[in-house]
């Protein structure tokens, strides 16, 4: 008889170049349905399968580009499980438009680590960089970024010596390489439609705009389950270095989205992410709003115009004596596509 013990990977575990692969998932009404609910995100695309078919020529409904992020970065933890908080994004460029149907196959390598400076009273921990490519049914690479999450050591005083520079990693992106993203054939015009009442917002490269509309951070285990993300910080409080759940990034990242598409109700879909940068923890029933500038416009030859980004979020929670805190947690750079 033996002891088997089901665990992920501590620090001094990964080795460069070391792969990890996930089961393969089917995008279905299902998981469209559920982040709906989660974030009420009014992208009119994943929301109308008759207007999406319009628009894009396929039977099949487009899924919202989010959902794929969060399956894609769901399939990427089980190099992750041990976690203390994901500190970045990467270099993510969205190269295929995601519908109902597709499956979604995901391979993580570890191409960094970085040990953090030894503090006394702090446990080791270290920084992994991993890189994700993302193909669908037909081997096409629709997804392709890097991330580093901070993950625990397994001895609390380890040394490892790891010290490598992230700093090469991907942050930018060049006009061809976003024009090369975006899906030929679609049709914008079904977009232009008087009858929806949306009016979106002459915008101007250096505008900004301050997002009225606050959300409450509900059901993030939720999410993180149908994405079948691993980490145990986001599910089991015993494990999270607050004492309360960590929640899932990505959860925040969605409801500024869905609230970035407030001022852009003709928002088609993201099509890169330069950066994106955790700065302070977010915790269940947090109050997150958002405000961003735009950096640039640029006309698209398929039609519409890419919106660069730059967002800011922020969380509020009440501390001891009631009274809600206001702090920055996300920095964002973002090019999405508008009609």
């Amino acid at each position: 008889m033996s002891l088997h013990v089901v665990d992920g990977p501590y620090f001094e575990e990964f080795t460069i170049g070391q792969v990890f692969a996930a089961p393969s998932i089917t995008v279905t009404d299902g998981h469209a349905a559920v982040y709906s609910a989660l974030f009420g995100d009014r992208m009119r695309l994943p929301l109308d399968r008759h207007l999406s078919r319009r628009v894009t020529g396929d039977e099949r409904p487009l899924a919202h580009s989010y959902l794929a992020v969060h399956l894609a970065a769901g399939q990427t933890t089980y190099a992750s499980q041990h976690v203390k908080g994901n500190l970045f994004y990467r270099g993510m460029l969205l190269r295929k438009p995601v519908f109902v149907g597709d499956s979604l196959y995901t391979t993580t390598k570890v191409v960094g680590l970085k040990q953090n400076k030894a503090k006394p009273g702090r446990a080791a921990t270290g920084m992994v960089a991993l890189e994700m490519t993302t193909v669908n049914q037909r081997d096409d690479v629709v997804l392709h970024f890097w991330r580093s999450p901070m993950i625990a050591c397994r001895d609390q005083n380890a040394a490892t010596g790891h010290d490598d520079d992230f700093g090469w990693i991907k942050h930018s992106f060049d006009e061809a390489e976003l024009l090369g993203a975006l899906p030929e054939g679609w049709n914008l015009a079904p977009l232009a439609s008087e009858l929806t009442g949306l009016k979106p917002l002459a915008l101007a490269v250096g505008d900004e705009v301050d997002v009225k509309i606050q959300d409450t951070v509900t059901c993030a285990p939720e999410l993180v389950r149908m994405s079948l993300n691993m980490a145990y910080t986001h599910t089991d409080a015993t494990k999270s270095y607050l004492g309360q759940r960590l929640v899932y990034g990505g959860h925040t990242i969605s409801l500024i989205l869905a609230q970035v598409g407030r001022a852009l109700p003709n928002l088609l879909t993201m099509v890169a992410w330069r950066y994106c940068d955790h700065l302070g923890p977010v915790l269940e029933n947090d109050v997150i709003s958002s405000r961003f500038k735009v950096v640039d416009i640029v006309d698209a030859p398929q039609g519409g115009r890419l919106y660069d980004l730059e967002i800011e979020g922020y969380a509020q929670r009440p501390d001891a004596s009631g009274k809600y805190q206001h702090e920055k947690v996300l920095a964002w750079g973002l090019v999405v596509w508008g009609a």
